[in-house]
């Protein structure tokens, strides 16, 4: 009995300091984050606004009560929002205090249609003031040269080196993987080009998904050479060379020699011209602001709007298509449409502007945010901007705008849906020595069952449920577009296309980003005053730490570790949770 004592109490006193040490540990980040959301950013005269693009660029800054805390094993989720990039640049054009935007790039982690929209603004940027760019990289990737081209001037280190060999993209494939397990991926899809299941199909690329990709790849090049040829002023025959040459394995004088950058210097060098640029004298170091910390600061940008009660809500629905509405990140289609149905019963409102960074997901959640567009659309005016990816599901929720603007290297269409059940029969079964039996009223009872193949009736009635979703989804489109049904079959199929090809098409109106967009929309509407209301909004930080709980905390250091193959786990995890049809883009394009 006194060892029972002995124990018992130990354990609870166990409990009590795992209690008490976890009870401090979350008083330390609250403390945390009233401190940074009380923190006041001051900006310094004579400052410079330093971009820098490692961490993951989102359409929108989320309140994530870790981004700004170093806290071991959650340091790989920090994001920078779009929104945050381009608002500070636009502010630091009118903004006295800022000298010059300074380029701090090796790494860009974002697509190619958040490279453009960000060049294209640094660009204006430069048109309209006196204030230098200057870009500066130990090495450039791909992305990050294509962005630099937009500065006044690009140094390298001189034993740096720029990544440029063209565009590949990479898709894994799961088919043997599966096939070891005993997993059969039973598939229903419509469009010859509507790839999302080949990984589980086939160990490489169909002859029509390496087409398509193909096409958008080349489209995508195509621009990025254009944009680097004119801003450099080298000819376009001349960079494929170069490319051809593979620039990422040779010295920086190699590119020097080539016209890419304008100089080989130094860290400590590159901060004597920026103290020239600045004007500043202090030696100790130039006043500098970033973006998450400029995005918030105050200042009267000169020639800005006096506030007006017309409105234009920014929606924003990034990610899969499909979550559960309690999901912090995707897009819930009760929760999306609810959202646009407030704006479009709200007369403040005099438009919205719909904001897509979707790969697609749900075909039934695709239709209930498509319904609330058209509604809407009847109603207000309504344009969609195309963030990095609008493709299947995510053209379908934009198909209804009045009008459609995309990046050129914007990848979307992927107009097709599939359904797929897993037949883990001879996993169980042979593998692990797991059985199952059926009781069942009904001759189908029992579909789909996960332990047995489809039967011939089972695969028709999927097949013809299939046929039946994408016929409405080629309606949608055919309607909102202004095209016949047979135009759509022909150029959807499930196809990919960049935005410079779906401008060929029909598929969208006008290459820009979301300030074109925004534009565009107060010019339908009539307006001349006019804010923007940014939604759905924004989780308050505190809310968000309680709801993140112990599995988001788990989640985020389980990505920290696997690091680059957490895509592959991640990949696995959603194919195991597939339900229903869906109208998804081929695969996680991954373009290097």
């Amino acid at each position: 009995m006194k060892e029972f004592f002995k124990f018992t109490l130990a354990t609870i006193t166990g409990i009590v300091l795992l209690s008490i040490i976890g009870f401090v540990f979350l008083m330390i980040l609250i403390g945390a984050l009233v401190s940074s959301t009380e923190k006041q950013v001051v900006v310094e005269n004579q400052s410079m606004l330093v971009i820098n693009l490692e961490n993951v660029v989102v359409d929108r800054a989320p309140n994530d009560p870790f981004s700004d805390l170093n806290i071991p094993g959650l340091g790989m989720v920090k994001k920078i929002g779009m929104d945050q990039i381009l608002g500070s640049i636009e502010k630091a054009r009118h903004d006295d205090r800022i000298k010059c935007i300074y380029l701090d790039l090796s790494i860009v982690n974002g697509g190619m249609a958040d490279v453009e929209e960000i060049r294209n603004a640094l660009l204006a940027f430069r048109d309209s003031s006196d204030k230098p760019v200057y870009a500066y990289g130990d090495m450039f990737d791909q992305k990050a040269y294509y962005l630099a081209t937009a500065s006044d001037k690009i140094v390298l280190n001189p034993h740096g080196a720029i990544d440029f060999r063209g565009l590949g993209g990479e898709v894994t494939f799961f088919r043997n993987a599966l096939e070891k397990l005993g997993v059969e991926m039973q598939i229903v899809r419509h469009g010859k080009f509507k790839a999302a299941v080949e990984p589980y199909m086939l160990e490489k690329m169909s002859d029509e998904n390496r087409e398509q990709t193909m096409t958008y790849l080349t489209s995508m090049w195509n621009q990025m050479l254009q944009g680097i040829s004119k801003e450099r002023n080298i000819p376009v025959d001349s960079l494929n060379v170069l490319a051809d040459e593979v620039l990422t394995f040779r010295r920086g004088d190699r590119a020097l020699a080539a016209g890419l950058v304008d100089a080989l210097k130094y860290k400590d060098e590159v901060l004597e011209d920026l103290r020239e640029i600045t004007g500043a004298t202090d030696k100790k170091g130039i006043p500098v602001v970033g973006v998450s910390g400029y995005s918030k600061a105050q200042h009267e940008k000169s020639g800005s709007r006096p506030f007006s009660r017309n409105k234009i809500a920014v929606i924003y629905a990034s990610g899969e298509i499909g979550v559960p509405m309690s999901a912090s990140e995707g897009i819930s289609g009760d929760k999306l449409s609810r959202e646009i149905r407030k704006v479009r019963q709200d007369s403040s409102y005099k438009a919205i502007v719909l904001r897509v960074d979707s790969p697609g997901g749900s075909a039934y959640d695709s239709e209930v945010i498509w319904r609330e567009m058209k509604l809407a659309a009847d109603e207000k005016v309504v344009v969609v901007s195309m963030g990095d990816v609008a493709a299947s599901g995510g053209y379908y929720i934009a198909c209804a705008a009045d009008q459609i603007y995309a990046q050129p290297n914007t990848i979307t269409g992927s107009i097709g849906v599939f359904g797929t059940i897993p037949n883990a029969g001879e996993l169980l079964n042979d593998k692990l020595g797991i059985t199952t039996d059926v009781v069942k009223t009904n001759q189908h009872s029992d579909m789909p069952s996960l332990t047995r193949p489809m039967t011939d009736f089972e695969r028709n009635l999927m097949q013809s449920y299939v046929e039946d979703i994408y016929d409405v989804f080629v309606t949608r489109v055919a309607d909102g577009r202004g095209m016949d049904k047979a135009e759509v079959d022909e150029i959807g199929q499930g196809r990919v296309w960049s935005g410079i090809n779906a401008l060929e098409i029909g598929l969208v109106d006008e290459l820009g980003g979301l300030d074109d967009a925004v534009k565009r929309a107060a010019e339908m509407a009539g307006l001349e005053n006019y804010r923007t209301v940014s939604l759905p909004e924004l989780t308050d930080p505190f809310q968000e730490l309680l709801k993140s709980g112990t599995d988001n905390i788990r989640l985020r250091i389980l990505k920290n570790e696997m690091g680059d193959t957490w895509k592959y786990y991640d990949y696995l995890k959603k194919a195991g949770s597939l339900k229903g049809i869906y109208a998804r883009i081929p695969y996680d394009v991954e373009i290097r």
